[in-house]
């Protein structure tokens, strides 16, 4: 195991060694694990994470920096967690989460975290960029490979929506899809 610096572990908080010799579960520094929480083996954790009361994170699990992810919330083997996401209470994570996204019932995006990337420092030009590229990936009626293009054209060069770009051709399990809204 590789735990960080300045970590915090609530009661009855488990974290699994790697399962294989040579391998590492890897939490970074500043994190804070609520109650009853669970890191399984092989999971890697950034940095300023915070895991709530009975979130479960199951094996070979990658969550980005300054992720925060809700009560109750069982996130599937493999699956990988981008930077500033934000994932709601009891929600069933079986897809890879982009970065700054905000997640409801079965990984399923509803939104950008706004009030995360404002605690980062995003000034609001930033946010806005980074919901319109939301805009284009989820609400656009592009199929993914051509959202990413398109995010390409028009975003080359901003580092916050490269950083999407990068990790959705970087995913194993495909991204999480659009929840639909209450008027679809």
């Amino acid at each position: 195991m590789r735990i960080g610096n300045r970590n915090e572990f609530r009661e009855y908080v488990t974290v699994h060694r790697a399962a294989e010799e040579g391998h590492y579960t890897t939490i970074g520094d500043q994190c804070y694990f609520m109650g009853l929480s669970h890191v399984a083996h092989d999971v890697v954790v950034g940095n300023e994470v915070i895991v709530a009361n009975g979130a479960l994170l199951a094996g070979h699990v990658q969550v980005g920096n300054k992720v925060f992810i809700s009560g109750n919330v069982g996130v599937h083997q493999f699956c990988a967690i981008g930077d500033l996401a934000m994932i709601g209470g009891l929600a069933k994570i079986v897809k890879d989460i982009p970065p700054y996204m905000l997640v409801d019932g079965q990984s399923q995006v509803s939104g950008i975290n706004v009030v995360g990337l404002r605690r980062a420092g995003l000034n609001a030009n930033d946010r806005e960029k980074i919901r319109q590229a939301y805009k284009i990936l989820y609400r656009s009626g592009l199929n993914v490979s051509q959202a990413v293009e398109r995010l390409q054209e028009e975003f080359a060069g901003f580092e916050p929506v490269e950083k999407i770009i990068n990790f959705i051709k970087a995913s194993k399990r495909g991204i999480a899809s659009h929840a639909p809204s209450v008027a679809e």
